[in-house]
């Protein structure tokens, strides 16, 4: 790839950057078209599609239809760089044929951009003597569901007599305890697998994801996830690729290791200030536990946490983990932080991605290939590009602090892309920090064309 990067320590990763990583990846997708019907370019058809998710607008290149007719150009054009607008049908039928995995380069741009300027190290936890652990938490989730359209590509549902078809991803997302931004990386999908009589699973896409990555994404990485992940199995494979995990572990699902700690657990207790009230932490904890049985079994590190309010004795939080790494009265705090930011997987990436104005479970399009699930990775990669533009873009990361509420801001973003032609994205940004910083007469107003 050419793709332009940042100079390290710098925060420079223009939108212009992003869309042309995205040009890039484009490039390689498959064309089926034989014949001379070839007026839209399959630039048009998936940078057409991908605005529609960035700006989240699903009437957005309608509305730059007649932009073009009145200005002689379009924010799909200067914006999206796209040449022509073709119909929905069109794009959906051009997007069919693209695994999805053609996107993978793009997510990949904006890691190495996000780890060249510095922003990834704020990510980055210290576990005993590892000082820069990245955190992957692993979580399904559905983001289409039918009782009559389905492809190849569905998964089956039979619940009270009634079939329903759905398809499901794995979203690994970079998560930090303390930090309320979080890092999408590409997905993988819950799909039926060719020579595999049963229906894929969670887990099975969980194992696929591992198998792919290269040390890109996970060198020095510590996998989160739920009870579903405290599987023997699965640990092995994160440790056989060198890796760390803090899984969920419930008693109901682990009752041989729940045997093996019962009355010998190291119990510690702290007295912690959120800043508004004082809560006791009691954490319970042992190292080399088997997590089956059997002689074979595979030995972990568990430990217990309760969260009581100090005046109450109210119980505000309880869960168990098992972990690879060692447990010590100076790295049981930051292993239970690590191990509960697993759920900012769930509230600030999937439920952003279903209920902020990304309609995640929205169809989109079904198709008879790929297309659900390209356009379900198109919506994540416009996650992750405004998450991109929050680091990288002063000017963006501002517009977003005043105007507060995500779905507000995206309102006017979304308005002012339908009205105004604008010649590049920083333009867009300068107009709308204008507007803020003073008032107009609506005498001179001028286009920002």
């Amino acid at each position: 790839m050419n793709n332009k990067r940042p100079i390290k320590g710098t925060s420079v990763y223009t939108f212009e950057d992003m869309v042309e990583s995205l040009k890039q990846a484009i490039s390689t997708f498959p064309d089926k078209r034989t014949g001379k019907n070839t007026r839209y370019k399959m630039q048009d058809a998936a940078c057409g599609a991908f605005s529609v998710f960035f700006t989240q607008c699903p009437s957005f290149l309608s509305h730059q239809q007649l932009l073009q007719q009145r200005y002689g150009f379009s924010n799909s054009r200067t914006l999206f760089r796209m040449n022509d607008i073709p119909s929905d049908n069109h794009i959906r039928d051009l997007l069919d044929p693209v695994a999805p995995s053609s996107l993978d380069s793009v997510f990949e741009a904006c890691f190495d951009a996000l780890k060249q300027s510095g922003h990834l190290d704020s990510f980055r936890v210290q576990l005993g003597e590892r000082k820069n652990d990245l955190l992957i938490a692993l979580d399904g989730t559905e983001y289409y569901s039918s009782e009559t359209h389905h492809c190849r590509n569905c998964s089956i549902r039979i619940r009270d007599g009634q079939t329903r078809f759905c398809h499901g991803m794995v979203t690994p997302t970079i998560v930090a305890p303390g930090m309320n931004k979080v890092i999408s990386c590409p997905p993988e999908f819950i799909t039926p697998q060719d020579g595999d009589s049963k229906q894929d699973c969670e887990l099975k896409a969980a194992k696929r994801y591992l198998k792919k990555q290269g040390k890109k994404y996970i060198d020095n990485a510590t996998f989160l996830g739920d009870d579903l992940y405290a599987h023997e199995p699965w640990c092995k494979q994160v440790l056989k690729k060198e890796c760390n995990f803090i899984f969920v572990c419930k008693p109901d699902s682990h009752k041989t290791l729940y045997e093996w700690i019962k009355d010998v657990t190291v119990e510690k207790i702290e007295d912690r200030f959120d800043g508004k009230n004082h809560q006791i932490y009691t954490y319970n904890y042992i190292e080399n536990v088997p997590l089956r049985d059997g002689k074979d079994a595979l030995h972990v590190n568990f430990v217990e946490v309760t969260v009581k309010d100090r005046k109450t004795g109210k119980q505000l939080y309880h869960n168990a983990f098992i972990t690879n790494h060692p447990l010590a009265e100076e790295t049981i705090k930051i292993i239970i932080d690590c191990g509960r930011a697993r759920w900012k997987i769930e509230n600030e990436n999937n439920n952003t991605l279903k209920t902020k104005g990304y309609h995640l479970e929205h169809n989109f399009g079904h198709g008879k290939k790929y297309l659900a699930s390209l356009l379900a990775t198109m919506n994540l990669l416009a996650f992750l590009f405004h998450t991109m533009l929050e680091f990288m873009n002063k000017k963006y990361k501002l517009l977003r602090t005043v105007l507060g509420a995500r779905k507000r801001f995206f309102n006017d973003i979304r308005t002012l892309l339908i009205y105004f032609p604008f010649k590049s994205f920083d333009t867009l940004m300068d107009f709308m920090i204008e507007g803020l910083q003073k008032p107009h007469d609506l005498e001179t107003l001028q286009v920002p064309i």
